[in-house]
């Protein structure tokens, strides 16, 4: 059996199958990257709820394994040279989990540089953009009497969507005909968007026909399903 000890996240939360790679997350956005991905590759893991309403993440234990006090974050008990592995950043732990799988991931070098590329995008602008839409559309900022912060992310997220609409033309997934990473780390945040901010008017979701083609084929996808869900919340 992997021992674990060093990391003090596994001394507050004695994992039931500490061979099994630990998941620390909520089922947001980002957090179900993860989730997802391990549904689809079948990797074994044991998923465990980091709740913000108690501060959980903040708690030393936590902080030891993302000192960035953000959900999700791994620890793969059998990590490169059968050392553990802890890592944090949802595109880092997707990237690091199709290679450990060896799927979910062009083969060819060049495929594989392009995929990276458009999961950069994906964290660089449609994540942070579509969640200050949120915050702004749905929580505190809609009792900003002042509108031009939401209407500047709504059209960031307008332009967004259009080059994302523009790319799926003519493609069944962000990559092509192949299902990847890049689709797992986008659509989380494009059903986020439409559904939870309940932000699909604002945004003319129906300008964009492609992206509700493939977030339609998302959704349908059972390991998706499951993972949507992944932590459980209480």
């Amino acid at each position: 059996m992997t021992d674990l000890s060093r990391f003090p996240i596994v001394r507050q939360r004695p994992p039931q199958f500490p061979d099994r790679i630990q998941l620390y997350s909520l089922p947001t956005p980002n957090g179900v990257k993860v989730s997802i991905m391990l549904e689809e590759t079948g990797l074994p893991y044991e998923p465990h709820l980091v709740s913000f309403d108690k501060q959980e993440q903040l708690s030393p234990e936590f902080l030891a394994l993302n000192p960035n006090n953000k959900i999700p974050a791994i620890i793969d008990p059998h990590g490169p040279n059968g050392e553990p592995l802890a890592l944090f950043e949802s595109g880092a732990i997707l990237l690091y989990l199709a290679d450990k799988a060896g799927t979910l991931m062009p083969k060819d070098p060049a495929a594989r540089y392009e995929a990276i590329q458009w999961l950069m995008f994906q964290m660089s602008a449609v994540g942070p953009m579509f969640g200050q839409l949120g915050f702004f559309h749905k929580f505190a900022g809609k009792d900003i009497e002042d509108k031009r912060p939401r209407d500047r992310y709504v059209a960031e997220s307008k332009r967004l969507l259009g080059v994302l609409d523009q790319r799926l033309s003519g493609r069944q997934w962000i990559m092509g005909d192949e299902y990847s990473v890049v689709d797992i780390a986008t659509f989380p945040w494009v059903r986020n968007l439409v559904g939870f901010y309940g932000a699909g008017e604002l945004v003319e979701i129906e300008r964009f026909p492609e992206v509700a083609r493939v977030l339609q084929s998302f959704v349908a996808r059972p390991a998706v399903a499951r993972g949507l869900d992944i932590p459980k919340r209480p």
